[in-house]
């Protein structure tokens, strides 16, 4: 299907708690459009450790032609230590699908979900999916769907089922007011009823009203006739088209239904994808070149710019790049600019993502999501642009890895093998991180959680062959100071030849928390020539990595260079960065270092009864409550900030507390700085591993 024009593509996230049906739902489209022979196979997860568990760890891309139109979605994970692709692919779609469990109702990941979503101003559909699950009520779920997400937006059913449970056996478009029953036997075949039938009757006249009325209201011409003429002046195709101008400017969020597992409703959740989506030329992406803010509108008359959404991480094929088209074209044969890297990269072959075989093609436009190998550089979310644009795309921001282990190979003629693997991890991931200390021959690798990293290292193994050995737990602490000082150190070595020479003065005071480093240069008259001022800031630096109290990194520290001296023939880049470190060491110790420990930010959900339990529970690890609210149906919700440390083992004592009906959200809130005693026992735990290292 070639040149297919952008108004005619649809690029679709499917998102939602762990066990809600999203991968299987993607199953059963790729039989449907695709070829694919069954549906529970999870034909997108591809890797081994995503086949072996039952689940999605990472962001899956893939391509559909349906009638006239391409579609592009993207199957993401369903589990909140996976945030940054589920970031990623919110960023990256036009469409968010949150796909709901008709069994389970909002769950936590759900509710996670739609915030970030309408943060950004994304356009939400609503997919209740098993609709063929015991004891499903319809009008109970639409009533707890709009009491857990209704916030200044209409939340209104599209369809109308037929039969619920067991008996669910079809659906009622309640726009065109047609009925279609579906074969039970996974096909996706229908029929079409002549009239609506009695079991979709009630729920046919609830919601075809409300649906109509909340649709004009979004429309003055529209509302107009509505009054005037009453609905029979309305014709379905003006309504679709105030729909789709509603769900684009965020002022309804339409629900569909099915059964993803017996294959009911798939095709009209295509349609309805289809009529009532937005598309990728309305969408507008911000940006700058340099300090000016620009607009980059999807037009393939403009020069090509485009959004790094994935990258996939093979051994035998190398690095698949996946890039969304925000303007212009792109052929085989063009060469673009990484932009953030400031990378020239050359395209020697374009490919369309397909769930078997990727299919290549000669070029790509707007909207499309291609598939490129061997880029060079390209991390996700960078811009790739020509160079007549280099405009760099906003993006929100990745959480920050909170949670460490250490690994280390169990060979060590593994050691670059290992760092390989973990570096090209990174590159599909940016929430986690990695680095090797050489001195204890120890690799300390980071994630946003405990499944996060375990799942990581299971790729290590698994896809690389490498074998490590995992250490425990730890936590990323930092080192800061409390006061401000001069430090002065020279140093000064002669040998055979030329000596080294490299001596500074510098002052050292703490920054607001959060406010990371910063350097200034205060040298006048040339005592310390210009081209070692980058040395000092440099060594600087290098020692910030290990701090004074516990050789944790340090932080929120400003470094002013005022003063030094240098030798004509023996002072050097390496001298001075020496000096510049030592300086550094030396003066940190005589200003107050402190260590900082990670608190997050907690939403605690739990039933009323227990409340008062949680909380003792909260204040037993450190924390603070912020504040408590009823959230109705039987729920409150307590605001916290915990120490992440204490944050480790709360899973389990809050589904203990709650008998299993708790649950709970986090992220990264500020760096504080630890209690005398707490410092005490981290120091001491740092000394005991480091001599269990030795």
């Amino acid at each position: 299907m070639a040149n297919i024009k952008p108004d005619k593509k649809r690029i679709v996230g499917l998102f939602g708690h762990h066990g809600c049906g999203k991968t299987t739902l993607m199953d059963a489209i790729l039989k449907n459009y695709s070829g694919a022979d069954r549906i529970g196979q999870r034909y997108l997860d591809d890797e081994e450790v995503e086949k072996d568990k039952g689940a999605t760890f990472s962001n899956h891309v893939v391509s559909v032609d349906y009638k006239d139109s391409r579609f592009y979605f993207f199957d993401t994970p369903g589990m909140s230590d996976f945030l940054g692709d589920i970031d990623v692919a919110i960023n990256a779609v036009d469409n968010v699908v949150l796909v709901v469990n008709a069994g389970s109702g909002v769950e936590v990941t759900t509710e996670r979900i739609w915030k970030i979503a309408r943060e950004h101003k994304k356009p939400i559909f609503i997919f209740i999916n098993q609709m063929d699950k015991e004891g499903v009520n319809f009008g109970e779920l639409v009533s707890s769907i709009k009491e857990a997400f209704e916030d200044g937006v209409k939340i209104v059913p599209l369809q109308a089922p037929m039969g619920e449970g067991s008996e669910f056996k079809g659906l009622v478009n309640l726009i065109t007011h047609e009925a279609f029953e579906y074969e039970l036997n996974q096909s996706g075949k229908d029929k079409k009823l002549e009239i609506i039938p009695d079991n979709a009757k009630k729920y046919y006249e609830d919601y075809h009203q409300e649906l109509i009325e909340d649709v004009v209201e979004t429309n003055e011409e529209m509302m107009e006739k509505y009054l005037e003429e009453g609905e029979e002046a309305l014709n379905p195709e003006n309504i679709f088209k105030a729909l789709h101008q509603a769900f684009e400017d965020d002022e309804i969020v339409p629900i569909v239904i099915g059964s993803a597992e017996k294959n009911i409703g798939l095709d009209r959740f295509m349609e309805m994808i289809r009529l009532v989506g937005m598309y990728p030329s309305e969408r507008v992406f911000k940006g700058k070149i340099g300090d000016k803010e620009f607009e980059v509108e999807g037009k393939e008359e403009e020069p090509f710019v485009g959004l790094v959404v994935k990258n996939a991480v093979d051994p035998f094929v190398g690095k698949l790049t996946y890039i969304r088209i925000l303007s212009g074209v792109l052929k085989a044969g063009d060469s673009f600019v990484e932009v953030q890297e400031d990378s020239n990269e050359k395209v020697s072959h374009i490919y369309i993502p397909r769930f078997d075989k990727n299919e290549e093609v000669s070029d790509a436009s707007v909207g499309d999501i291609i598939v490129v190998p061997k880029l060079k550089k390209s991390r996700i979310n960078d811009t790739v642009a020509h160079s007549s644009r280099l405009i760099k795309i906003n993006v929100p921001e990745f959480p920050e890895p909170m949670i460490s282990k250490s690994v280390k190979p169990t060979s060590k003629n593994e050691i670059d093998k290992v760092n390989n693997a973990l570096s090209k991890l990174q590159e599909s991931d940016p929430t986690f991180s990695w680095e090797f200390d050489p001195e204890t021959g120890e690799t300390i690798v980071s994630g946003l959680g405990t499944t996060h990293l375990e799942i990581m290292i299971e790729r290590l193994k698994k896809t690389f062959k490498v074998n490590v050995e995992v250490g425990k737990p730890k936590i990323a602490y930092r080192e800061t100071i409390k006061r401000k000082v001069i430090a002065e150190y020279k140093h000064k070595k002669q040998t055979g030849g030329h000596g080294q020479y490299g001596h500074v003065k510098i002052e050292i005071e703490p920054l607001p928390r959060g406010e990371g480093y910063e350097f200034v240069d205060k040298i006048v008259g040339g005592v310390i020539p210009k081209n070692f001022i980058p040395s000092v800031d440099k060594g600087i630096k290098e020692a910030m990595k290990k701090g004074v109290v516990a050789e944790y990194p340090v932080v929120d520290i400003k470094v002013t260079l005022f003063d030094g001296s240098y030798h004509d023939v023996d002072s050097s880049d390496i001298a001075f960065q020496i000096a510049a470190r030592q300086a550094f060491k030396d003066g940190m110790k005589n200003a107050s270092p402190v260590i900082l420990e990670p608190v997050m930010k907690v939403e605690v959900y739990t039933p009323t009864e227990y409340t008062g339990d949680v909380m003792g529970e909260i204040s037993s690890k450190r924390g603070r409550p912020m504040g408590m609210q009823s959230m109705g149906r039987g729920m409150d919700r307590i605001d916290a900030e915990i120490p992440l440390a204490e944050m480790l083992d709360f899973s389990p004592r809050l589904s203990s507390i709650t008998s299993g009906k708790g649950y709970f959200t986090m992220k990264f809130s500020t760096y504080q700085e630890v209690t005398p005693d707490i410092q005490q026992k981290i120091v001491q735990e740092r000394q005991r591993e480091k001599e269990e290292q030795e």
